[in-house]
């Protein structure tokens, strides 16, 4: 029993390694939506750490940062369409906020 090969033209292989790198460079991208963190950690000549902690998404910021002492500070923005908040807690628990609004 004979079956029917399949032998490309050139144009047709070459459109088809077009088709595969492209969707090759489409996979490798990294998603929009996906967050990103980071952590630092410094150790200061006297033996004393301070750690940072920091997330975004979607232009959305979170941070919080421990100092030697013990005492914690963070950072929260959050964006959307209509505006942006913003609230700061210091190491003393005193909490700030500033709200901007777009306006059409």
């Amino acid at each position: 029993m004979n079956l029917p090969t399949f032998a490309p033209r050139r144009g047709q292989m070459l459109s088809l390694i077009a088709l595969l790198a492209a969707l090759a460079g489409l996979a490798a991208l990294p998603d929009a939506a996906q967050a990103r963190e980071r952590n630092t950690t410094v150790t200061g000549a006297n033996g004393k750490t301070a750690t940072r902690h920091v997330t975004r998404q979607n232009g959305d910021v979170s941070s919080s940062t421990s100092r030697p002492n013990g005492k914690t500070s963070t950072r929260s923005v959050d964006r959307s369409a209509s505006g942006t908040t913003a609230t700061v807690t210091g190491p003393n628990g005193k909490t700030a906020a500033r709200t901007t609004t777009v306006t059409p």
